[in-house]
């Protein structure tokens, strides 16, 4: 018979409390190291017309993707939406969405977008200066044809063999890329 069968269920409970109260509130032992990226030290994922992706975290299992975007003055993405939550953070430039052109996101502005909320994000042509906004996005990015049809489907797997593909072609170094699950 063990100790915890003789005693009472208030005893009982009472050596719970004790035992957590007796456990340090901060580990001491055990915790993991954080990790930093500095603004250059993962390369610029060129995709075209002055646009660019720095991938700066994946975690494949949690299907997230977080990067920085840079797009010039002018430039359209395709409609798109996305299967989970997106985070945004405007650091540099202007954008909005076409579907909402009052709701500009500046630096400093923090954008929500619901998991299949439909959009088309575009920077003003008249811009002085390109958009750079940091991105977390759960889930795929699905882009749509004017007809609403998927045209492609970019998820946090994809975008990493993306990226890691890019740099290898060209020998860029993305060694301080944070990548879990694998």
């Amino acid at each position: 018979m063990d100790d915890a069968s003789v005693l009472s269920p208030d005893e009982r409970l009472a050596a719970l409390i004790q035992d957590r109260a007796s456990r340090p509130m901060i580990p001491a032992e055990g915790a993991l190291e954080t990790l930093h990226i500095g603004d250059d030290e993962l390369p610029w994922m060129e995709i075209g017309g002055g646009s660019a992706l720095q991938m700066l975290h994946v975690d494949l299992n949690q299907g997230l993707w977080i990067s920085k975007t840079r797009l010039p003055p002018g430039t359209q993405v395709p409609t798109h939406y996305h299967t989970g939550l997106v985070f945004a953070v405007t650091l540099k430039g202007t954008w909005h969405y076409l579907e909402s052109p009052e709701a500009v996101n500046r630096p400093g502005s923090y954008l929500f977008e619901p998991a299949g909320s439909r959009h088309t994000l575009v920077t003003p042509a008249d811009a002085t200066e390109d958009m750079v906004t940091w991105f977390a996005i759960y889930g795929a990015n699905i882009n749509l044809d004017e007809d609403g049809k998927p045209t492609a489907v970019v998820d946090a797997k994809a975008a990493l063999d993306l990226y890691r593909d890019y740099c290898d072609a060209l020998g860029f170094d993305y060694s301080k890329l944070i990548v879990n699950g694998e």
